[in-house]
């Protein structure tokens, strides 16, 4: 536990100086975060072998995975405070048809592409391979997304599409990748499960709606017991990691079985609650405050997980960039169509793909799923590594260039810049005398 609570707070402390070593190049801290957790993990400052001082192994690592799970609570919880029925009204139609559109989009390119790559590779992509990483194509993380948003204070049209297109994104994926999945386990052990490629996927996207809506409701209630903000908050913070906890129970009824999603669940949490719950937003801007730390640590977890010794194997490499490449052509193709199809803006159908390409925590989970393949499930592990790698440290600069571009990042006012300026040299040049209490002779 001491070296687990070390390497911890090395890696925090890793994470906050490289957010300063890189503010010359103006990028992103998630992507600061994530190149220092490959700085302090096993295959950097962890092969000095020094317990503490990094992490040493993956499985010290996977000892902190209830951050991430937690993590991606309040991630969640957050974007579900983005589904508020009067921008639903506005949005929710060109949400709707471009998530799915796109999701679909990228599934379609990469089970193509993959397939065409397995003829010529002589066995060493299979097709069950090719659609299950199809499948895993759909998935876009929420949490480097939201991160970017909030760092740079990213308000418009854009922003506002987004934010419910990436949360759609995991219902999509679930559905997908279920069927896919079920698909691809037929041709590896030659028979079909009905139940396991629609019963289950579907019963668990309804199950996770619906478990996240009773905490909605009921969290909006229990907050009426409450006049302090601060316990307010503290209600908020416990609601949240009890929805996480329940949302990973899974037990099996006859041949079903019953499991949720923590993502649509945490999200579904947020969005009853932002829409039932007067005081949502003053809340809601409490527990952002509250979160900052627990993100930042949990995109240096990310970084110290990623497994720099896929590079080492050039089939992987090579089927990793055609994934990589005909996923981000899916992703943009298809927001492109669908909402130029919705009549959305030139500027949200010029950039709105660009900003749905980071990729991590559920297409891990759906990699994690794949293993049930046996040794054709640890290819399909290690071509995703590969590709949220890339996606993971290049996918927040590419968010915060589109969201730039489309003018929805303001650079920093001449005028703002000189009252922070002032502000700095007021703090500097004040006497630390009249801090003090008054000295009585």
């Amino acid at each position: 536990m001491v070296y687990t609570l070390l390497s911890l707070s090395v890696a925090a402390f890793a994470g906050l100086l490289m957010t300063r070593v890189l503010k010359p190049l103006k990028l992103p801290s998630v992507t600061a975060y994530l190149i220092a957790g490959v700085l302090v993990g096993p295959y950097c400052l962890g092969r000095l072998g020094i317990e503490g001082l990094g992490f040493v192994t993956m499985e010290s690592v996977n000892d902190l995975d209830v951050i991430s799970d937690v993590a991606l609570g309040f991630i969640a919880f957050a974007i579900g405070n983005e589904f508020r029925l009067t921008q639903l009204k506005k949005t929710g139609k060109q949400a709707t048809v471009i998530g799915i559109t796109q999701a679909l989009m990228a599934t379609l390119l990469v089970d193509i592409a993959l397939l065409l790559v397995s003829t010529a590779t002589n066995g060493k992509l299979t097709a069950a391979q090719a659609i299950t990483l199809g499948a895993i194509a759909t998935a876009t993380a929420p949490a480097a997304t939201l991160m970017v948003v909030r760092q740079y204070k990213a308000k418009g049209p854009l922003v506002d599409l987004l934010l419910p297109i990436v949360a759609l994104d995991d219902a999509v994926g679930l559905v997908v990748f279920a069927v896919s999945f079920g698909i691809a386990q037929a041709m590896v052990t030659g028979s079909y499960n009905l139940i396991s490629i629609i019963i289950n996927p579907l019963l668990e996207i309804v199950l996770s709606l619906v478990l996240g809506a009773l905490m909605g409701w009921l969290l909006t209630q229990l907050e009426k017991l409450f006049n302090s903000n601060s316990n307010r908050l503290t209600l908020s913070i416990t609601f949240v990691l009890l929805t996480t906890a329940l949302s990973m129970l899974e037990f099996d009824v006859g041949p079903v079985t019953i499991s949720f999603s923590s993502l649509l669940v945490c999200m579904m949490l947020g969005t009853v609650f932002c829409n039932l719950c007067p005081l949502s937003h003053e809340i809601m801007a409490r527990t952002d405050s509250w979160t900052n730390p627990l993100f930042a640590a949990f995109f240096v977890i990310s970084g110290a997980q990623l497994e720099l010794d896929v590079f080492l194997d050039g089939t992987i490499v090579l089927i990793g960039l055609v994934y990589i490449i005909t996923r981000s052509a899916g992703k943009y193709i298809g927001a492109f169509v669908s909402a130029r199809a919705t009549h959305c803006s030139d500027t949200i159908c010029k950039y709105l793909g660009i900003t749905l390409l980071p990729q991590a925590g559920v297409a891990l989970g759906m990699c994690v799923t794949a293993q049930q393949l046996g040794e054709q499930g640890e290819l399909i592990r290690n071509i995703t590594l590969f590709a949220i790698l890339i996606y993971e440290l290049i996918g927040p600069m590419l968010t915060k260039a589109s969201l730039t571009k489309a003018g929805e990042i303001q650079p920093m006012s001449e005028e703002a810049k000189n009252r922070r300026q002032a502000k700095l040299e007021n703090v500097k040049n004040t006497p630390y005398e009249r801090h003090e209490k008054p000295r009585h002779l």
